[in-house]
């Protein structure tokens, strides 16, 4: 699993089938430097399984994992999104979202 942040809604007029009725979402995956959680430079498309929003950290998970929730069996899915991050601690400590 991964910890991202939601940038974007994807609107796709045509898509696949299976992908009815599911919604896309623009996430940023978060970097660990220095203790302290950042803005990778990559963006993923993943479909949303748990209602989260824009600006909200999220987990995510890909590959063959990302068909395994009751949303996306049996869909070409890559990156599902499967959780909305309330807080970060590592080490005791509680890190800050970006």
């Amino acid at each position: 699993m991964f910890i991202a942040k939601v940038i974007g809604n994807v609107v796709a007029t045509q898509k696949n089938a299976k992908f009815r009725g599911m919604k896309l979402l623009l996430v940023q995956p978060y970097i660990s430097r220095e203790g302290k959680l950042q803005i990778s430079g990559s963006s993923v498309v993943a479909v949303d399984s748990v209602g989260a929003g824009i600006g909200e950290c999220v987990l995510f998970t890909q590959g063959s994992s990302a068909r395994l929730t009751p949303a996306t069996k049996d869909a070409p899915v890559d990156a599902v999104i499967v959780g909305i991050v309330d807080a970060l601690e590592v080490e005791g400590r509680l890190l800050e979202k970006p």
